[in-house]
């Protein structure tokens, strides 16, 4: 088999590997992880069961690898709006925005149903804690460069503060929560986080 015969058939398999990844998030969003079946899946994608087989050996090993295809191109996408922020106060506001945007919309949705679905499910729970975890490790050592002369752990503290903040935020838009509310929490955490920066960064006068 020539090289490029090879090199066509590896395209194909990853074309099919990513539709599937594509067809479970879309399917986590629209329907939700208990409706959330091979069959369904595959109808989407447009391949056959034997595909899924194929790719993955268990549906907790494809959830997990349909939210690390989502997070590694949120992670990217982070990674290169978090490396263009100036550092200082008005970096630390402006990686809120980005981190929220980030944590929301469809990669909140997808995660909120995999994690309430885990609660019970110890084989999907190991497969997505380490990609969850993954996606924090790295976005943090951008936060970390937009805090520039913060102290390490106090990043971090803003960073997982923020984090966890904008997936409260993400799951009351997910109940219908107010819009506006919303907005004024994240406004008012900006703020108290600049004001924090600068009492670490600046130290007493």
């Amino acid at each position: 088999m020539t090289e490029t015969a090879h090199r066509t058939q590896a395209q194909r398999r990853e074309q099919t590997r990513t539709a599937l990844l594509d067809a479970t998030i879309d399917c986590l969003v629209d329907v939700g992880y208990a409706r959330t079946s091979v069959q369904e899946i595959c109808a989407r994608a447009g391949v056959s069961k034997g595909a899924v087989q194929h790719h993955f050996t268990t549906k907790a090993e494809l959830m997990a690898a349909a939210v690390e295809h989502l997070t590694t191109k949120l992670r990217r996408q982070l990674a290169t709006s978090l490396d263009e922020l100036p550092s200082g106060g008005t970096g630390v506001a402006a990686a809120i925005d980005l981190l929220w945007a980030g944590y929301s919309g469809t990669l909140s949705t997808a995660v909120t149903e995999l994690w309430v679905a885990a609660r019970t499910d110890p084989e999907l729970r190991a497969a997505i804690r380490p990609v969850d975890r993954a996606l924090g490790r790295a976005t943090l050592e951008h936060v970390t460069q937009v805090a520039g002369e913060l102290p390490p752990e106090r990043a971090e503290m803003l960073f997982w503060l923020t984090v966890n903040l904008t997936r409260g935020l993400a799951l009351d838009a997910e109940l219908g929560g107010d819009p506006n509310r919303r907005r004024q929490l994240l406004e008012e955490w900006k703020r108290i986080a600049v004001l924090l920066y600068q009492d670490a960064t600046t130290g007493p006068s």
